[in-house]
């Protein structure tokens, strides 16, 4: 996708202007330096731990520390012997980042999930941290995986995660110490030796330079602390300026306006930055403000008020200067350096405006929520009003199809997560978050789903109903509330999700709101129907059914007859039950709904045969055949033919109901095998008693 205009007159001016095209980074999986820390983390992997007793394994997966400052390759160092061991691991490796970008830890929750998702273990939504970390010890325990805990914050991240087997490996990264973990293994990295300096300097100067001044490149190594991340920006630096000797590097950053006493790091970062044309040095500033550190050229753009085209560019560029490495994506995406990110903040405090600063936030979540509402309406291509809405959009804006859409979406999703958490927890633009939680529900529920898409649509339902409490929205909180609740329900948790409707139902009524209390009220009913308390059930399905036929809504009304029914049928109470089936089936005529009268007539018919009128429970099961014939559903007729089967086969008449089975099996052939789970729910027998359709989607 590109962009014909940017969101302002304002355009970025190439880095490359200032180096020749032939200047160019190495890439980043060129390991070097480090021999001797390799060989003694692989030396601990076969050691025995100190609380191994003698002839016995130890209990849980060894622990390696590779301690450092960010920018001292603690990383690099990590991914290097997860490669070099990736043999003795057949099971592969997983990755997870404990402390976001901001220096916020990372939920054990949120990093829990991850890992299972990344082994294909799902876990139910809203799942709590115990439940979590428990499933992963149990998907761990059988498997043989390296885990790489990168930047851990503290000892109890780590140990929460770590798994029950001596056949996993975990790999931590940190800055310090992880007190508390029995037999970790230390590795602290200091700076890299002067001739593995040396050699990264030389991938981005070539060896001219370093040839004709060895003395100057060693001390720009030891300016450099020997730190890869200041070493990387400095190689960048003269790669950039073919002119330029080492030793003049070196001159400026000891001369430079920057404490002699301030990190190697800051120093090198700073002159860099200085050394950027002004509108190239505003966009790196203002990538500091991108969710989670991800960036791609329309996040750039927004942030920049610029075009897609030269926002790429810009990016690019800031890769070759060391400022960003490019993420393994089929997209273009970007995630500026971790080590960098402090600097980065400091500098859009002091150079930008605040106003500025929100501005530019504003201009990025609007981007990203039109990006957003056309990821969704690529989906709709029978809506002639979403066909209208793409027209509007710049072309920029569009996809060129679902498929490009959904990768574009399944790609991003981690970014769209971390933009989602940011916009909540700021509190200035409140309006902006609503709408982009809104569209971000929206388009993973078009394109994943909402069963596939449960555990990260609880997390935004949350986010929204922190937004909604905040702003006094009680609208928007009872929609929240009863999405929660929905996804409680789902996932078993009964007694949580009746709570939730009861939460919905007052912000319903706060907000004088019919559609949402009459949805609470029902989804009460439910939940007490659920937990096997019949009376309440009949009694809030009642309060539900009053509001329905106050408001005239015939459709609704007649299903929840048939849900006050079930109540009863459930509690023995057959004659109430009959009752109200009687007001379902006029209800469902009324309205011309054979499907649905069809389904009502064999719900009485069942309810009939429990109550020991058999007679009565197959001439109204017959009936009920004849109207799902009228309806032209094909598997609602052959379900209800099975159900009917049933019935004669419990009043001894097996060669009728042989006859509604193969007649059934002729409708449906092979997928009488596979039936939805409407045609299932007809056949579980007397302890099911409503029967409700179920669309083939999610």
């Amino acid at each position: 996708m590109t962009e014909q205009a940017g969101d302002s007159g304002d355009t970025i001016v190439s880095a490359q202007e200032q180096r020749p095209a032939a200047a160019s980074a190495p890439t980043e999986s060129q390991f070097l330096g480090r021999t001797r820390e390799l060989k003694e983390l692989r030396a601990d992997i076969e050691r025995a731990g100190l609380d191994t007793l003698a002839g016995r394994k130890a209990p849980r997966a060894r622990v390696l520390l590779i301690a450092g400052r960010p920018g001292s390759g603690r990383t690099a160092l990590a991914e290097e012997l997860a490669r070099q061991v990736a043999e003795s691991y057949p099971d592969g490796s997983l990755r997870a980042r404990l402390t976001d970008l901001d220096g916020t830890p990372v939920p054990t929750d949120r990093t829990a999930r991850e890992l299972l998702a990344a082994l294909g273990v799902s876990a139910p939504p809203g799942a709590d941290e115990d439940d979590l970390t428990e499933t992963l010890r149990e998907a761990l325990a059988t498997r043989r995986v390296l885990l790489l805990l990168d930047d851990a914050a503290d000892a109890e991240q780590v140990d929460a995660l770590l798994p029950d087997t001596p056949d996993c490996l975990v790999v931590a990264v940190s800055a310090g110490p992880l007190t508390g973990i029995p037999d970790v293994r230390p590795c602290t990295l200091g700076g890299l030796d002067t001739k593995s300096g040396v050699e990264l300097l030389e991938r981005y100067t070539g060896s001219v330079r370093i040839t004709v001044d060895p003395l100057a490149a060693e001390g720009l190594v030891e300016s450099c602390a020997g730190q890869p991340a200041a070493l990387m920006i400095a190689g960048a630096w003269l790669g950039a300026r073919p002119k330029a000797a080492v030793a003049d590097l070196g001159r400026q950053l000891r001369s430079g306006p920057e404490s002699a006493e301030s990190a190697p790091l800051t120093r090198v970062f700073r002159l860099a930055h200085a050394a950027l044309n002004p509108s190239a040095a505003r966009t790196l500033r203002l990538l500091s403000l991108a969710p989670a550190g991800l960036v791609d050229p329309h996040t750039a753009s927004a942030l920049a008020g610029c075009s897609v085209p030269d926002a790429g560019a810009a990016l690019e560029d800031f890769v070759r200067l060391g400022f960003l490495h490019a993420v393994d994506s089929p997209l273009p995406q970007y995630e500026v350096r971790a080590c960098l990110l402090p600097e980065l903040r400091l500098l859009a405090r002091s150079e930008e405006r605040p106003a500025e600063l929100q501005l530019a936030r504003a201009r990025m979540l609007e981007r990203t929520v039109r990006l957003l509402q056309s990821c969704r309406a690529i989906t709709e291509t029978d809506s002639l009003l979403a066909r209208d809405r793409l027209a509007e959009l710049p072309k920029a804006l569009r996809f060129p199809d679902p498929r490009a859409a959904a990768e574009w979406l399944r790609i991003r999703r981690p970014a769209l997560l971390a933009a989602a958490r940011t916009a909540a927890a700021d509190g200035e633009l409140d309006t902006l978050a609503r709408r982009l939680l809104a569209a971000l529900v929206r388009a993973m529920v078009a394109h994943f789903g909402t069963r596939a898409s449960a555990p990260e649509l609880y997390e935004l339902h949350r986010l929204l109903l922190d937004v909604a409490e905040r702003r006094d929205l009680p609208r928007e909180k009872a929609a929240a509330l009863l999405n929660l609740a929905d996804l409680d329900a789902e996932a078993g948790r009964t007694t949580q999700a009746l709570a939730r409707y009861r939460a919905a139902l007052d912000a319903g009524r706060a907000a004088n709101d019919p559609y949402t209390t009459g949805r609470a009220m029902e989804s009460v009913g439910a939940a007490h129907q659920e937990l096997g308390d019949h009376d309440r059930a009949a009694d809030w399905y009642g309060r539900a059914l009053a509001q329905r036929l106050a408001r005239d809504e015939r459709e609704d009304a007649a299903r929840l007859y048939g849900r006050i029914a079930v109540a009863h049928t459930h509690a023995g109470r057959y004659d109430e039950a009959l009752r109200n089936w009687s007001s379902a089936v006029t209800g469902h005529r009324r309205n011309g709904d054979p499907a649905a009268l069809a389904r009502a007539l064999s719900e009485t018919a069942r309810v009939h045969e429990q109550a020991g009128r058999p007679e009565e429970a197959l001439r109204l099961g017959e009936e009920a055949v004849e109207w799902a014939r009228h309806a032209e559903d094909a598997r609602l007729q052959a379900a209800l033919r099975l159900r009917l089967a049933d019935t004669l086969e419990r009043l001894g008449d097996p060669a009728a109901a042989r006859l509604h089975r193969a007649a059934a099996e002729r409708m449906l052939g092979d997928e009488v095998q596979e039936r939805d789970p409407a045609m299932q729910t007809m056949e579980q027998g007397a302890n099911t008693c409503e029967i409700r359709s179920t669309s083939a989607e999610d």
